[in-house]
């Protein structure tokens, strides 16, 4: 039995039916998650230890572990991994002429 399949986007949350605009920001905020995630296993820091680093509470960082992207905006995924030392920096690509 032949399974369905077609190429995707790019943007997994575009490919599930989310509007581009909100699934770009939705792609954004979890390889910023990513990042702090794969940081702080890296350094083998408890949930406690990462928080006191990112200045944030215990919860917070539970949260983060636990991927509830809902719960956390652009602005504070940036400061965090400032915190850890990691410069962000934003790559733009335009992807059609608009009037």
């Amino acid at each position: 039995m032949a399974i369905a399949s077609h190429r995707g986007s790019g943007n997994i949350f575009e490919d599930v039916g989310f509007p581009p605009e909100e699934a770009a920001h939705l792609l954004i905020r979890a390889d910023l998650m990513l990042e702090i995630r794969t940081i702080i296993e890296e350094r083998g820091l408890t949930q406690k230890q990462a928080a006191e680093v990112l200045g944030v509470t215990q919860p917070r960082i539970s949260d983060l572990m636990r991927k509830k992207i809902d719960r956390f905006g652009i602005d504070t995924l940036v400061e965090m991994l400032s915190r850890l030392g990691v410069t962000v920096t934003l790559r733009m690509r335009r992807t059609a002429k608009i009037a």
